[in-house]
């Protein structure tokens, strides 16, 4: 019994001796302990056409985005505010967040209730901001300045999306028609 034990110590710290933890002796995948780095748009051997397969595919539309197809310009906001519709229902959901939206982004110029009373027109800071009671307007329209901008306006399409940009129109026609009674 004694033989056996001193056999099996010895045979571990034989195979103890051998390992070294800085080079596993067996790499089930070795492309992850020795990972080859490559350059973004590199030349690549990978595919037989270069970098092609590195690049979107020609006509692709990333991901959360879609194509807007009123252009920049003056006839593109007439032509929004004649025939762009809002793909939204009207209901009292959509409206409180439009309103919640339009509190964060657009009352401080236009003023909370769309007469173009807001902080930013009390302090002087920026003039001559309109009343919606003043303005031929339409949710094709509003949505057309959220998206572009619009004389001393900038686009608010980097902070919102498409969804509430349309709710925000919802809550700018509301407030109009509040104005206009």
């Amino acid at each position: 019994m004694k033989k056996v034990s001193i056999l099996a110590v010895l045979s571990s710290l034989l195979l103890v001796s051998c390992f070294d933890s800085s080079k596993p002796n067996y790499q089930y995948f070795p492309n992850m302990y020795e990972s080859v780095g490559y350059e973004t748009y590199a030349e690549s051997t990978a595919f037989n056409n270069g970098i092609e397969a590195q690049l979107p595919a020609e006509g692709s539309v990333a991901r959360g985005w879609a194509p807007y197809d009123y252009s920049d310009t003056n006839d593109g906001y007439e032509s929004a505010k004649a025939d762009l519709k809002s793909p939204l229902a009207l209901t009292d959901e959509h409206r409180a967040e439009g309103k919640e939206l339009y509190g964060v982004y657009c009352a401080v110029c236009h003023g909370s209730k769309g007469d173009g009373q807001g902080i930013l027109m009390k302090r002087e800071k920026f003039l001559g901001i309109p009343s919606y009671a003043d303005r031929d307007i339409t949710e094709g329209s509003i949505y057309h300045v959220l998206m572009y901008g619009k004389n001393a306006m900038g686009s608010h399409a980097g902070q919102v999306n498409a969804t509430e940009r349309w709710q925000i129109a919802q809550h700018v026609m509301y407030l109009r028609n509040e104005l206009t009674k």
